[in-house]
């Protein structure tokens, strides 16, 4: 996929745990994991906000884009 989750940099950055971040923000670790390794179809505005208060950061700060093929077959939709 071409939107790359960069949160665990970010994590690495302000020596925080993602056990705090997920405390801090309201969700489940499970649920911080997923969108850390970026398998999952979409984040809720809310919780990308609130991931950008809690470390102060700029949401292009945790996403970015990398052309390349939209599945891991190399078949990319129209």
């Amino acid at each position: 996929m071409p939107i790359v989750v960069t949160l665990d940099l970010m994590l690495a950055k302000r020596k925080m745990r993602s056990r705090e971040l997920a405390e801090r923000i309201g969700i489940t670790e499970a649920n911080l994991s997923l969108l850390k390794s970026g398998k999952v179809r979409g984040v809720r505005f809310d919780t990308l906000a609130r991931i950008c208060e809690v470390l102060d950061c700029q949401p292009g700060d945790l996403l970015g884009y990398e052309p390349g093929p939209e599945s891991p077959g190399g078949a990319e939709e129209a």
